[in-house]
């Protein structure tokens, strides 16, 4: 009698461990309040596209929200212009529509926080917008096709005192013609 027992249980604990393919995601339910004059706020629906759903290489990509190429903000962290790993997928794709069309140039604006003296901030914004342009030119674009500048930080992204908000403002920002 233990050996049926424990056979069966042995059965139903490898019959509830074996492998099934994962139950697809569903969509996330929104959130809702029962508060008097609630309002009901859903929870936007993120898709991913795949590369191959648009044309890398067409000018329509560069104001394509679900291209890499509508991104042109590359971040830094505080006192650094090396640009982080997690931008060089994005120069990457820069780099290579800037071989795929000769004719295109890119303006690199150097941006830093507010911290630190007009000069100093002028300097290191120029160093973030050569970074930007020395990788861009690994990644296939031609030097004439790149002109960085320094804008230290005079156009900042944003205005508060706080972490959050310099780290907007640490930044190199990608101009293609007609842009700038």
């Amino acid at each position: 009698m233990r050996a049926l027992i424990s056979l069966s249980l042995a059965t139903l604990l490898l019959a509830a461990c074996g492998s099934q393919p994962p139950a697809p995601e569903q969509d996330p339910a929104g959130v809702e309040s029962r508060s008097p004059g609630a309002v009901k706020v859903e929870t936007p629906r993120v898709t991913q596209v795949k590369p191959e759903q648009f044309d890398p290489n067409s000018i329509a990509a560069l104001k394509d929200p679900r291209s890499p190429l509508s991104r042109r903000s590359i971040y830094f962290d505080y006192d650094s212009y090396v640009v982080k790993d997690e931008f060089q997928g994005l120069l990457g794709a820069h780099g290579k529509f800037l071989a795929a069309n000769p004719k295109m140039k890119i303006l690199i604006q150097g941006n830093a926080d507010e911290r630190g003296s007009r000069e100093y901030n002028l300097a290191l914004g120029q160093k973030r917008a050569e970074a930007v342009r020395k990788a861009l030119t690994l990644l296939g674009a031609r030097e004439d096709q790149l002109e960085a500048v320094s804008l230290g930080e005079e156009k900042p992204a944003c205005t508060e005192a706080t972490e959050d908000c310099w780290g907007k403002n640490r930044r190199g920002d990608m101009l293609y013609s007609g842009e700038f």
